[in-house]
């Protein structure tokens, strides 16, 4: 009997699929688009299944939408994300998906071709025009007036003579085709042996995840390039994962160098045009590498034989909004439903992928030295105990002498702070009132370029007044702490000759502007850099010999069981911007606590002591990679509401059903090493976003447990919440605000 009803999932909050009718002459077949009515509207879905029954009662399908299918091990793995997250499976098809439908239908290109008629009078211009477009070629206007170097007037002049004739062009390419052997790197020994062992992983066309791990500068990118090659020549697709869209541009251009072409870009910096291209261009298989930030983890891809996961460290990678996921393990989940090699790749590789490889889960490959037989920086303190910066300063001396050499030399030097703005905080002298975000319960950062204070939660912007709200007084306004701003207004007192550059995510300009200051950067067009960690995540500053971190403590103080990792984790890699040239390159960190063991092990070398008592200590008190954490977040416009229903959802984690395969610990009692036990609810370290009162669970379990059978139990044995209360639950929090 054939298929009579389609199983079709939409793009919604929902978490089922729904029937519909297949109508007479219509052959469909899972993964196909189609449009369907939903309510009152019409929309796009997703078949997910067919299958014959009654469908007399059923809406039926309005037509089939020219979109290629998805493919089965796509749908696998939004299924698998879906169960993963607890998100709706609607929300994970809509991620996959809305680049491609939402942009509309491709727009009609027009181009221009010769006809061989003589116009009818030949000026010089008109004669470049018509010899820079070859025979049987077309060219846009534009294009053709950019090429030869002449006004559109000319080309229209042409046009109208009958010299040109328009001509309907095809779809405009997401990118060319890369070359594997364009331009083969000279590499280093360990670099070959390395490259040798991804190439047979990556044409072996088998699950297979590899942590490359290698010192800062040690050409890391270089060897998974090899493997790259090796898919291109096998006629394969890959997907290179980075953790920030600054990240692209430099990247572009050593890919460009390599084979030949720059690699189809993926990020929100793009055009809703442009992303539609790569979509389909990853579906056809018409596009062969993709780089990209975490949401190029779900294209379509035909043919996806190598994932690259760069600077797999990063917390970036972790999606904190809508679908809630972690990009890298997500990366290592698809490659298996794919069946193909996955790189993960860092100096500071995160301590859950380190336990993996030391398991054996997954492969390991080491860069011990850097490139060419270049030096590692050499790390010292600055005890700022003893030697502090002046009042109102925020430089040490023995850095501002070290800045001061730097110049002289004509050597590039770094000051790393990780604060956006100029100040976290302004307060009034005279009230002592505090400018905070009226949405959320956080400081106003003041933005002294934009003369803004602005929070950086929600978004709200304010003008700077010149007069204390609270308390009237004129001139009584002062900033507290540093941010890259003041250390930029600094840095011009104690370098007043030196092109200085601030390079900060919230800066206006986008990624062009990005790609201007750092290629600045790297031709050497800036002296001193002041920047976020923004410049700490994998950029290559030839000429940058000195890195200076104002504050080396910043990240150790909060509540995070990551803090020491993650810090350590930025400091090396900060660190290692420095001497990545000809000249050896020096860091001099400022800092309170010069004894704490993450700044032991970044003076000693003594890396591998670090991760030993960090991975210790994770062990010992059961958090990931040896146990597992969930966050739930519930949050409302009403304060007393949304205290009542976390409470209530604590509640309900403690009455699973009778069947459970898992024992809750009572409250207040130490949970025993097979127990899941609840913690909270309290309110989140930022109890107000965007106006909605936040009240914050966390769930720790043994690494054994099905964490998500627990949550969809406490979820179902809680009451219904309002319209009002949202539930967040992130499976694996990295970020505990």
């Amino acid at each position: 009997m054939a298929p009579t009803i389609a199983e079709v999932l939409v793009p919604v909050a929902v978490d089922q699929t729904y029937s519909y009718a297949i109508p007479p002459g219509l052959a469909l077949s899972s993964g196909e688009f189609v449009e369907v009515p939903l309510g009152a509207r019409k929309t796009y879905g997703v078949v997910w299944a067919v299958r014959p029954g009654g469908a007399a009662n059923l809406k039926p399908i309005e037509a089939r939408l020219d979109f290629p299918p998805l493919p089965q091990k796509l749908r696998d793995f939004l299924d698998w994300v879906a169960a993963w997250s607890l998100a709706p499976r609607g929300m994970v098809l809509r991620m996959s998906t809305h680049a491609a439908v939402e942009a509309g239908p491709e727009p009609l290109r027009i181009g221009l071709r010769a006809t061989g008629v003589p116009p009818k009078r030949l000026t010089e211009a008109r004669g470049r025009a018509l010899a820079a477009l070859p025979a049987e070629t077309a060219l846009t206007k534009a294009e053709l007036a950019r090429v030869a170097g002449v006004s559109p007037s000319v080309i229209d002049a042409l046009i109208d003579d009958g010299a040109l004739q328009p001509v309907a062009l095809g779809p405009e390419p997401a990118a060319h085709a890369p070359d594997p052997d364009f331009c083969r790197a000279r590499l280093s020994e360990d670099q070959a042996k390395a490259a040798a062992a991804l190439r047979e992983a990556a044409g072996r066309k088998e699950f297979k995840p590899i942590l490359l791990e290698g010192v800062t500068g040690s050409g890391k990118t270089e060897v998974y390039f090899e493997a790259v090659a090796e898919v291109l020549a096998g006629g394969g697709q890959v997907l290179i994962l980075m953790p920030e869209i600054a990240l692209t541009s430099q990247f572009r251009d050593r890919f460009s160098q390599r084979f030949g072409a720059a690699p189809a870009e993926w990020h929100s910096e793009l055009t809703p045009r442009r992303r539609a291209r790569v979509w389909r261009g990853a579906a056809d298989g018409e596009v062969r590498v993709v780089a990209g930030a975490r949401s190029a983890l779900f294209l379509p891809f035909q043919d996806l034989r190598l994932i690259v996961v760069d600077e797999e460290h990063e917390a970036a990678y972790k999606q904190e909004e809508g679908v809630i996921y972690h990009a890298r393990d997500m990366a290592v989940v698809r490659a298996r439903n794919e069946g193909c090699a996955v790189v993960l790749a860092s100096a500071t590789p995160s301590i859950e992928t380190r336990e993996n490889a030391r398991q054996g889960r997954y492969g390991s490959l080491r860069l011990q030295s850097r490139f060419a037989g270049r030096l590692m920086p050499a790390i010292k303190a600055i005890d700022l105990r003893a030697n502090a910066a002046s009042r109102g300063k925020w430089v040490s001396p023995p850095l501002v002498e070290a800045l001061k050499r730097n110049l002289e030399r004509g050597e590039q030097s770094l000051l790393f702070l990780n604060r956006r703005g100029y100040a976290p905080l302004t307060l009034c002298r005279a009230c002592g009132h505090k400018f905070e975000c009226p949405n959320c319960s956080a400081w106003l950062v003041e933005h002294r370029f934009r003369r803004a204070l602005v929070c950086h939660h929600c978004g709200h912007v304010e003008r700077r007044p010149d007069i204390c709200p609270a308390c009237s007084e004129a001139d009584t306004l002062s900033a507290c702490g540093p941010g890259v701003e003041r250390l930029a207004e600094e840095a011009a007192e104690i370098l007043p000759d030196a092109r200085l550059l601030v390079l900060s995510s919230d800066m206006p300009g986008g990624t062009e502007r990005m790609r201007a200051e750092l290629q600045a950067i790297a031709d050497h067009k800036v002296d001193l850099v002041i920047g976020t960690q923004l410049v700490a995540k994998g950029h290559n500053f030839p000429h940058l010999t000195l890195v200076g971190v104002v504050d080396a403590d910043i990240g150790l103080s909060n509540g995070d069981p990551r803090a020491a990792e993650r810090t350590f984790q930025l400091l090396n890699q900060v660190a290692g911007r420095a001497g990545r040239g000809e000249k050896p390159g020096a860091a001099l960190l400022q800092t309170y606590q010069p004894d704490h063991p993450v700044l032991r092990a970044l003076l000693s070398g003594d890396f591998e002591r670090f991760y030993a008592e960090e991975t210790q200590a994770r062990r010992i008190a059961r958090l990931p990679p040896f146990g597992r954490l969930a966050g739930v977040i519930v949050s409302g416009s009403d304060r007393n509401a949304a205290e009542l229903f976390a409470r209530a959802l604590a509640r309900a984690a403690a009455l699973p059903p009778e069947n459970r395969a898992w024992r809750v610990a009572p409250p207040g009692a130490l949970p025993g090493e097979d127990d899941i036990a609840v913690f909270g609810p309290v309110e989140a370290p930022i109890a107000m976003v965007r106006g909605r009162y936040r009240f914050r669970l966390l769930i720790k379990a043994p690494r054994k447990a099905n964490i998500q059978a627990f949550l969809r139990a406490m979820r179902a044995n809680a009451p219904k919440p309002t319209k009002d209360l949202k539930i967040s639950i992130d499976v694996d929090p990295q970020n505990f605000l």
